[in-house]
């Protein structure tokens, strides 16, 4: 039922509701006889915390109680581990909650009824134009290069008057590319310094590109800039949810203002805290997954597919009108990956066996992209 066919005196949703796409998160495999199942269709960390991060939460029971609004102890750690000011931080539900206290504060309809704009590249992360409108703010997408790659300067062309915040997102999610140091910086340089320029890094630790940009170094530089960073895929905590963002004062002053309160639980926070604590064990498992990833890639290439650089965990099949039957094939293996539309299919690194199966199916699938 369409708005305009509802019946007299229904309640009606703000009629920006009816426009957006509707979040579409990862579906869980479908069981095959003979097979373990395998999700690779959210970007999630295939191993558990960190066993310290698990007796750290197993005995916690103060939940009556509600946590600490402003996130301290988290704030000091990450102080201390980035070497930024811990009043430059601010906490989330993770990244994306992060990511909505930021819109919310500088980003929606104006008093004269005139919505602002905020310009990011896409394909990219699918909550960002829904986001994006439930602020009131009017998405400007730029489409991707042909690698999967953000068109930096496409991007800076489309900024206008009304254009309060750029999304910058690397490694770029679903495709997987990096923005390096000098595209970013002269980027960052071109557009004008009132609008904020937002750097996404949810998967910054599986980067290994040695010219990737650093969204810290940039923060530190750039007064307009804000980072975004999370605890759900490196440290294993997508399911506590908590992340942060990082700027300077003269953003994190209204920041605060529009911030979730108690939006990070006590349990999320201790288990961030203990993750950081024992951060060289983080680096071995992401490592891990970075190897996989590596040998995910070589294989396919070898196999003659195209798929673009990938620095995340996960890689990208630009499949084209085929991506759902890949996505069905997928899972008659016991395996689910996650189709976009007509665009294409991503692919998480998971466990070692997950992935030799999925080169398995990528080996016998007449359709593989090329490099055109």
């Amino acid at each position: 039922m369409t708005s305009s066919e509802m019946l007299p005196g229904e309640i009606r949703p703000r009629p920006v509701v009816g426009r957006l796409p509707r979040y579409a998160a990862g579906k869980p495999p479908v069981a095959v006889d003979g097979l373990a199942s395998y999700k690779l269709s959210s970007n999630e960390n295939p191993l558990p915390p960190l066993p310290a991060v698990l007796e750290a939460i197993s005995n916690q029971t103060d939940f009556n109680r509600y946590p600490d609004p402003l996130s301290s102890k988290l704030r000091a750690a990450l102080a201390e581990f980035l070497a930024v000011p811990a009043e430059d931080i601010v906490a989330g539900a993770g990244s994306l909650g992060a990511l909505n206290q930021l819109l919310s504060t500088f980003a929606g309809r104006n008093d004269d009824g005139k919505a602002d704009e905020v310009v990011y590249a896409w394909r990219s992360f699918e909550a960002y134009p829904i986001s994006v409108g439930l602020v009131g703010a009017e998405s400007v997408r730029i489409p991707l290069t042909a690698d999967g790659r953000h068109d930096l300067d496409a991007m800076a062309a489309a900024v206008t008057v009304r254009t309060r915040v750029i999304l910058l997102c690397t490694p770029n999610n679903p495709t997987g590319p990096i923005l390096t140091t000098a595209e970013a910086e002269r980027f960052i340089q071109a557009v004008p310094s009132d609008v904020v320029v937002v750097i996404d890094e949810a998967y910054q630790e599986f980067v290994r590109a040695s010219d990737a940009v650093d969204g810290i170094a940039m923060y530190r530089k750039y007064p307009n800039v804000v980072v975004l960073r999370t605890f759900s895929k490196a440290h294993g905590l997508a399911g506590l949810r908590v992340g942060y963002s990082i700027s300077n004062p003269g953003l994190t002053q209204y920041l605060r203002v529009a911030a979730t309160p108690f939006s990070v639980s006590q349990i999320a926070e201790k288990a961030a805290i203990v993750s950081l604590q024992n951060y060289p064990l983080v680096v071995e498992r992401v490592q891990s997954i970075v190897d996989e990833r590596t040998r995910v890639t070589s294989g396919l290439r070898e196999l003659g597919w195209f798929v673009p650089e990938a620095e995340g965990n996960f890689i990208w099949l630009n499949l084209g009108e085929n991506s759902t039957e890949f996505a069905e094939l997928a899972g008659t293996q016991a395996l689910s990956v996650r189709a976009f539309g007509s665009e294409g299919v991503r692919v998480s690194i998971g466990e070692a066996e997950a992935n030799s199966r999925f080169l398995e199916l990528c080996a016998n699938y007449t359709k593989a992209p090329r490099r055109s």
